[in-house]
């Protein structure tokens, strides 16, 4: 098997692999970089970016994540696509195999970015539409939908604060929710029902949706014991919010996850329950899950990196 050996590896791309390879390039660490089979993460799928300090006219996000990778090889990282298929963290330097066993990395350091990605409800139609009205982060595009209809999928309080959002700027929200009632804490439901803009469909699913070339519109279903009532909503935008699960199948049995599969590190840095492994961006982060904050992330990653070669070299 061929090996590649380096002071830091970074798996996955995106805000916080890109950032972390921009730094860990300038600190001399010659990172190599494993990108993924979606170079780019979460960001290659939206389609305008506004709220990104550096672009005053807003971005198209695949321009964007193209920037960032150019700046990142401008200053050394050098990119392998592939994934990764398995991991030893049990000694340094670490072993990672690529494409199962397509090729090896060996690394003293390892940077875990490969993010998160949105649940979606499984519908062929949601790809269809996906940018083109169909979305899953309200506060990255609900921007685009002002006076406009929108619908939000999911009842929990990711879903209220959501559709709560949306309607400060859309002039009417449909809640589409599959149960009778809201999952959310009670004062997050208290502030759907108080808002005038939003109509929650309770015992409701989402069969399909429409439109051409643009989305028009979502075909649903309220079923009421035996009463199914089958009808189409006119939506401009349609906001999955029924979480996301990150991207760490490869590492359940390496490192320390929480009870959702996110990364844990430790408090006020990116280390995790591997000294020499550390996490950045939406993989580590269930909170926040916004590229400013994963391209922070990757910053310190990378210093935290540099800083533990620095005492263990």
């Amino acid at each position: 098997m061929n090996t590649i050996s380096t002071k830091c590896l970074i798996i996955g791309s995106g805000p916080a692999g890109y950032t972390a390879g921009i730094y860990a390039s300038r600190a001399n660490l010659n990172p190599v970089m494993i990108e993924g089979y979606q170079p780019g993460g979460q960001l290659i799928t939206t389609t305008d970016v506004e709220n990104f300090p550096g672009y005053p006219e807003g971005v198209k996000g695949p321009k964007m994540m193209d920037d960032f990778r150019a700046q990142a090889e401008r200053f050394g990282l050098t990119i392998h696509s592939g994934e990764v298929t398995k991991v030893d963290f049990t000694n340094r330097p670490f072993k990672v195999e690529v494409n199962d066993g397509a090729f090896e990395v060996e690394a003293e350091t390892v940077i875990i970015a490969t993010g998160a990605s949105a649940r979606y409800l499984g519908l062929d139609d949601e790809q269809k539409y996906l940018g083109m009205g169909v979305s899953a982060c309200a506060t990255c595009d609900g921007f685009f939908f002002r006076n406009k209809t929108v619908a939000v999928v999911g009842g929990g309080d990711t879903a209220c604060e959501e559709a709560t959002y949306l309607a400060g700027l859309a002039e009417k929200v449909f809640m589409i929710v599959r149960k009778d009632y809201l999952r959310a804490s009670k004062a997050m439901q208290q502030r759907v029902f108080d808002n005038p803009k939003i109509v929650v469909l309770f015992n409701t699913n989402t069969v399909g949706l429409f439109g051409d070339p643009v989305l028009e519109g979502a075909h649903v279903v309220t079923k009421v014991g035996e009463n199914e009532d089958k009808y189409d909503i006119a939506i401009d935008g349609f906001f999955l919010a029924i979480g996301h699960s990150p991207n760490t199948s490869v590492f359940k049995n390496a490192i320390e996850l929480d009870d959702q599969g996110y990364i844990v590190t430790k408090a006020g840095t990116c280390r995790t329950s591997v000294d020499g492994v550390f996490a950045a961006g939406d993989v580590a982060d269930p909170v926040y899950q916004q590229a400013i904050v994963a391209a922070g992330n990757g910053c310190r990653a990378a210093l935290d990196a540099e800083r533990f070669l620095l005492m263990n070299s």
